[in-house]
């Protein structure tokens, strides 16, 4: 099995014409150094990807998230795909053991550029947006993105209800709350964990979550709903 077929296994897609997926691999340094290579550079494809990941992300977002503002979907979006989170789902995939590149590229860490990585995963969608379809490369993004998805919007929602938690208190207290896990349950996979939070020796919120950070998010909700109620007339 060569590494384009590896690959195809890797994504869970059998691309028809295999040509697109070869040009989805192609540096434009390759092509400088062997202008007569059969196929164009990723660059076009490209482009492509791009905008069918914003157009999937966005819309997942917007479906599953009907809380959220325009702001807060933009800044979510902008952290999902961001050069850094592309270049590590590539790293992943094992993009980088397929990449055509110049040998002046090559030799000095190309495979593991984050501008290149990142590129050529949007190259990619757009190989298996052209070879498969919109549905099918739209499946194929929030498959890939799932996990993405779920832990950039549990690390966003946790730190607005810490940060908003940790201002009321300290306007009230001049002290910082204090998260301590009470109790984790369950097998290493599926843990589930308690999470309280404190001020001074009152425990001022409790939540549960299948990590620290969503359990911590928990409470800290918790604990602003109960202020809130504590200043109502």
């Amino acid at each position: 099995m060569d590494q384009l077929e590896r690959l195809q296994h890797t994504l869970g897609v059998t691309f028809s014409d295999t040509a697109l997926l070869h040009q989805s691999m192609v540096h434009r340094s390759y092509l400088n150094e062997n202008p007569d290579f059969e196929l164009p550079s990723n660059e076009r494809l490209e482009f492509l990807g791009d905008a069918l990941l914003g157009l999937v992300i966005a819309e997942k977002l917007y479906v599953d998230f009907p809380h959220l503002s325009e702001g807060d979907m933009t800044k979510l979006r902008a952290a999902l795909v961001r050069r850094e989170t592309l270049a590590r789902l590539a790293l992943n995939l094992g993009v980088g053991d397929c990449l055509y590149l110049g040998r002046g590229e090559d030799t000095s860490g190309g495979r593991h550029k984050q501008s290149t990585l990142s590129a050529t995963f949007e190259a990619l969608l757009g190989a298996v947006l052209v070879d498969q379809g919109f549905a099918a490369a739209r499946d194929f993004v929030l498959r890939i993105f799932e996990g993405e998805v779920d832990d950039a919007t549990d690390k966003m929602l946790t730190m607005d209800y810490k940060s908003r938690l940790q201002e009321q208190v300290q306007a009230r207290h001049h002290v910082v709350p204090v998260y301590r896990t009470v109790k984790a349950v369950g097998p290493e996979h599926a843990k589930e964990f308690t999470v309280e939070v404190v001020v001074g020796d009152e425990v001022i919120g409790r939540g549960r979550g299948r990590n620290k950070r969503a359990a911590e998010n928990e409470a800290a909700q918790v604990a602003l709903d109960g202020l809130a109620h504590d200043i109502e007339p």
